[in-house]
């Protein structure tokens, strides 16, 4: 009975991992579902403020990096302090996914 236990566990787990795995993929979804519209507006293009950036087109590396730096909070200046609460539930694979959609708009 246990083998059969650990095995649905190991099932459930893979499972889970292809989710977040594909659900990563898509940038696009990600963008809307970790709610960066809220201030970057739709496709990183309007921001609500002047003083938010627009994301749409820029260089992926440094949006990953600058999400990162947020995240860990090695980058604490500006409005970064109101990012870190967005950031806080983005996975790396999850900002790889949405910093490579925000670089291919234009």
């Amino acid at each position: 009975m246990s083998k059969i236990k650990y095995l649905l566990l190991g099932t459930a787990l893979s499972m889970t991992a292809m989710v977040s795995t594909s659900a990563a993929a898509d940038g696009a979804a990600l963008y809307t579902a970790k709610m960066c519209q809220t201030c970057h507006g739709p496709e990183g293009k309007a921001p609500i403020m002047g003083s938010y950036p627009k994301l749409n087109g820029q260089n992926k590396d440094y949006l990953v990096a600058q999400m990162k730096d947020i995240k860990s909070g090695a980058r604490a200046n500006g409005m970064s302090m109101a990012m870190k609460a967005m950031v806080a539930n983005v996975s790396d694979e999850e900002m790889v996914a949405i910093a490579e959609y925000l670089s291919q708009v234009k």
